[in-house]
């Protein structure tokens, strides 16, 4: 729905989180369904869709919602309605096939997005973003077909990296890195798909692609991405590098568990890779881009408090005791409890940052908003991403600047 100016109204942004929203708690409950441990809703149902719920029915939603609203076209939100859409359908007792028919239609019009966009920009983080819908739509696909869970995980996991990757990669340019480093991480990103097509007929040589993949792509970020330097500053540009570059090494964790591994598709090492990816890579990008893209899709601020840092660490703690004390020990109990605290760190991320919306920026910082709002004479309801575009438009700032790296995962994508 758009208004006389042509821009969409806040209430549907938060209409689609809405589902989002009860996806994630239902694919927790799924989580703790599938540990074997006490849940709110003993429902094997949940424990068969859990990784479908959490990477296109959260992850999938909010990044198509996402980039909805960058590109500012009423028919883009068809993408984040069917994914959400196809989330709900998913809870009750209707047959799969509804639901997954829904994510393979939102994820189409995810594709067709990025496609939109490429018209209006064709630089290589878009390309790589593009192939991670087109990695969404074949998972949705197969798991359409009736391709069970753990083979479908390595399309999974490339429409979650490339999608990251991409964007970090647009980020790149208030630094910018050697040609190769950018042509490096463009071929990464095609051994990854090349890696999770494989896989599909020879999971051995497919483990090993990935792991490759993953292992360059990690090292290429850590080294060439903003985190490095914006972790030496203070407030959100440092909580947002600690969660990059520990995502970052999570994913260089799955890509050598791959390589050592080759096929993974079911015991510990499935769980080791699956929760690297997807916990410690994902969730922590996630965390890190929350303050700034909530505010930039809901125009309501999540102001940073230092308290965020309790979920982050307390994530990658138990993550690590999960991994280390549990999968590679095979210690079932080790598992549950490392399973179970990696679900209390993200429902206390949520409610921390549910908590800081409401509170509202510190005083300080909300006498600074005023006294920056006043002298402004220009239109009140120009989007948030229209001024981040701008913002990419003037010339870079110092390399060591802090703003680099709390800019919104948006940025190739919004509206030229």
């Amino acid at each position: 729905m758009e208004n006389r100016r042509g821009t969409t109204r806040p209430p549907l942004r938060v209409v689609l989180l809405v589902p989002a929203g009860l996806a994630l708690l239902a694919g927790l409950d799924g989580a703790l369904v599938l540990l074997g441990v006490p849940a709110p809703i003993r429902a094997d149902r949940l424990g068969d869709v859990h990784g479908q719920l959490m990477v296109l029915g959260v992850v999938g939603t909010l990044v198509a919602l996402e980039r909805a609203v960058a590109v500012r076209r009423t028919l883009a939100f068809a993408s984040p309605v069917l994914l959400a859409a196809g989330s709900l359908a998913l809870l009750p007792a209707w047959p799969t096939v509804v639901g997954r028919a829904l994510h393979l239609a939102g994820t189409l019009a995810l594709v067709g997005i990025y496609l939109l966009v490429w018209r209006r920009q064709p630089v290589s983080a878009v390309a790589v973003q593009g192939a991670g819908a087109l990695a969404a739509a074949g998972s949705a696909l197969l798991l359409l077909a009736g391709v069970p869970v753990p083979v479908v995980t390595p399309w999974f996991v490339a429409f979650l990296v490339l999608t990251v990757v991409g964007e970090r990669l647009e980020l790149m340019r208030f630094a910018p890195p050697p040609v190769a480093v950018r042509a490096a991480l463009v071929v990464a990103t095609l051994l990854l798909v090349m890696g999770a097509a494989v896989a599909l007929l020879h999971p051995v040589a497919g483990g090993a692609l990935l792991g490759v993949a993953l292992v360059a792509q990690a090292a290429l970020l850590a080294r060439h991405d903003v985190a490095r330097r914006t972790v030496r500053s203070t407030g959100l540009p440092r909580f947002m590098a600690l969660a990059m570059l520990a995502g970052f090494a999570w994913l260089a964790v799955a890509g050598s568990l791959w390589l050592l591994a080759g096929a993974v598709t079911d015991g510990p090492a499935y769980d080791a890779v699956l929760h690297a990816v997807f916990l410690g890579f994902v969730m922590s990008m996630v965390i890190a881009h929350a303050p700034v893209i909530l505010p930039a899709v809901l125009r309501r601020p999540l102001p940073y408090r230092p308290v965020m840092l309790v979920p982050l660490a307390l994530l990658h703690v138990s993550l690590a005791f999960r991994l280390l004390a549990g999968d590679a020990w095979g210690s079932v109990t080790a598992v549950r409890v490392g399973g179970v605290a990696n679900v209390v760190a993200v429902l206390m991320f949520l409610g921390t940052a549910a908590w800081s919306v409401a509170v509202g920026p510190p005083a300080r910082d909300a006498g600074r908003r005023r006294a920056e709002d006043e002298p402004d004479d220009g239109p009140d309801d120009v989007p948030a991403t229209a001024v981040l575009d701008d913002a990419r438009a003037s010339p870079a700032p110092p390399t060591d600047a802090p703003a680099a790296t709390s800019a919104p995962m948006s940025l190739s994508v919004v509206a030229r």
